[in-house]
């Protein structure tokens, strides 16, 4: 049963590690497609995609956490989530390896996030609860896009 101040996610993985987004950012979730690179992009912004009439930029979630590019498989999709850069609300497309489950977790489930090292950024991180034996990594939106607001600025998507 899920309680009025449970965390509602999109759990997700990145090759083999586990994160999650609120489903308050995440609008849907796409199979993955083919984008259309833009000229002079930062190697995060993997292109733009058509959704429904709308020019979306895509953003490979690896690389823009300072990991390897995704490897495409049949399980890569695309979460398409209204994300904060600088004081911009956009709407990206990220794309994950795998969506797992939309579950709830208990604000007592969710830990601040430890301050050491590791292959993603711990400011990046706005909690982690531990499912199943492992860990599943709660990413804030806000802190990864912050700085980006002219990459994905409107011009990109007036280019497509």
């Amino acid at each position: 049963m899920t309680r009025v101040d449970d965390v509602q996610a999109v759990v997700f993985g990145l090759d083999a590690e586990v994160f999650a987004l609120s489903v308050e950012v995440v609008r849907e979730i796409l199979d993955h497609r083919p984008a259309f690179r833009m000229p002079h992009a930062p190697e995060w912004l993997a292109g733009l995609i058509d959704v429904r009439g709308d020019a979306i930029p895509v953003v490979d979630l690896n690389v823009r956490l300072g990991r390897a590019p995704t490897a495409l498989t049949p399980t890569t999709r695309i979460l398409v989530v209204d994300a904060v850069a600088g004081e911009r609300r956009l709407t990206l497309g990220l794309i994950v390896s795998r969506v797992l489950e939309v579950c709830a977790f208990t604000p007592d489930e969710i830990e601040a996030a430890p301050e050491i090292g590791g292959h993603w950024r711990s400011d990046y991180v706005g909690g982690v609860t531990r499912r199943g034996g492992a860990f599943v990594v709660h990413l804030d939106l806000a802190r990864i896009f912050a700085g980006d607001a002219d990459a994905l600025n409107g011009d990109l998507r007036d280019a497509a």
